[in-house]
């Protein structure tokens, strides 16, 4: 197995708790930041615009994306440019559709004319890639946000998928792949395989790495523990 050192795969953590995100921009292994605002909801954020200004306060010289939340693609264009306003450093995120199932190609082709940094998101299959991919600038960053995570919970390996994603970038130099929701750290190693750009994992995947080398009958034995000293704890009797 490659060791952590040795991917060329970038991390980023994926989060919407300041204080975990603020963690992971500790860890100097962590390259960058996305959300989305599934997880800004559950983290209890009601101020869309302090939050990620904020976050960008704190976090400024480190990728950060940060999603248009509107159904309507000419007010996705509003909010992308004054979100694309603040921070050189920030990306924004526009769904590969609204949820009529209507393409952001054009409004993909306006942002990127206007080089504004997009994370195209919730992509899930190839042919997705190559729509969005014809509608980059390939001089202008962006990232295109495959969720290999949500097609492996279909049964499905997102590894071949990834691999011919890869490939297709190569037709916009300045953008990069993204392994997104990822279920385990393993995956992070697939994204490494397929010669994805970056991975962006949630906090919890994230930690794992430093079980990355570790002795299995080590692990197995603490795992033996842990179910010993639970039980012991919550006092099981027979």
């Amino acid at each position: 197995m490659t060791k952590v050192a040795d991917l060329k795969v970038k991390l980023f953590a994926d989060g919407a708790d300041k204080a975990g995100m603020l963690d992971m921009y500790a860890n100097p292994l962590i390259k960058g930041m996305t959300t989305n605002p599934t997880l800004m909801k559950k983290a209890g954020i009601t101020d869309y615009r302090a939050f990620c200004k904020d976050i960008i306060a704190h976090i400024p010289d480190r990728s950060l994306s940060f999603e248009v939340f509107s159904d309507d693609f000419d007010e996705m264009e509003r909010q992308a440019l004054e979100i694309a306003q603040w921070g050189a450093n920030v990306y924004v995120k526009i769904p590969v559709t609204n949820t009529k199932g209507k393409p952001s190609t054009d409004l993909i082709r306006r942002l990127v004319a206007r080089d504004v940094k997009v994370n195209v998101t919730a992509l899930m299959t190839l042919s997705q890639v190559r729509d969005v991919v014809a509608a980059l600038n390939p001089h202008v960053p962006s990232y295109v946000s495959v969720f290999a995570g949500r097609i492996a919970d279909t049964g499905v390996s997102a590894l071949p998928l990834m691999k011919a994603a890869v490939e297709v970038l190569k037709l916009a130099p300045a953008s990069e792949l993204i392994w997104a929701s990822p279920r385990e750290l393993y995956n992070v190693f697939e994204a490494d395989e397929a010669g994805c750009h970056i991975i962006t994992a949630t906090n919890d995947i994230l930690k794992k790495l430093k079980l990355v080398g570790y002795d299995l009958d080590a692990y197995s034995l603490d795992t033996v523990k842990m179910f010993y000293d639970d039980a012991v704890s919550a006092g099981f009797k027979l």
